[in-house]
């Protein structure tokens, strides 16, 4: 008879395999929960479309309307738009009239101060700590260690369409820092 109270007591195979196999699952959905993350940071993104092309926005949000816009500013004019992140990117009218081929980060890569354009002087100079940067973007005086970064400004379908700009730095010739 001991032998038969004995076995009642202990769980069946059946059941150890299937607690066994009950925790080594929440364990393993617990590990990759948390893991995903983290492998998800290291796989790039996809590119998509036609480049990552993004549409820009007027203060109030509104995507700029490109003929809208030519002809309610003048040759010369350098405009604040919101650019990739949010950040504000200047479109430049050039002197013929037309858009830029390409457009600025209006923020100083010394401490991220947003750098205002000053007509006066022909340059953009930073009221945070007096860094300056000619009419392409370029510093000219420090603190600041870079230049505003570039963007591509065309026009698609009447709108200002913002793209990544990946090549060398027509400004200074390196390879751009901000990819």
């Amino acid at each position: 008879m001991t032998s038969s109270s004995s076995s009642a007591d202990v769980p069946s195979m059946g059941r150890r395999q299937f607690m066994n196999l009950l925790t080594f699952g929440t364990a393993t959905g617990v590990a990759a929960a948390a893991l995903y993350p983290v492998v998800n940071y290291f796989i790039p993104p996809s590119s998509g479309g036609k480049g990552g092309g993004l549409i820009a926005k007027d203060k109030l949000g509104n995507d700029i309307v490109a003929s809208e816009f030519v002809a309610s500013h003048n040759p010369g004019d350098r405009v604040l738009a919101q650019g990739f992140k949010g950040d504000p990117t200047y479109i430049i009218v050039e002197n013929d009239g037309a858009i830029a081929e390409y457009g600025l980060n209006a923020v100083c890569t010394h401490l991220g101060c947003v750098v205002p354009w000053n007509a006066a002087n022909n340059k953009f100079m930073c009221p945070c700590h007096g860094s300056q940067y000619d009419n392409t973007g370029k510093v000219v005086r420090g603190p600041a260690p870079l230049s505003l970064a570039l963007v591509h400004a065309t026009v698609e379908d009447d709108k200002i369409v913002f793209t990544p700009w990946t090549e060398t730095d027509f400004r200074t010739g390196e390879d751009p820092y901000w990819v």
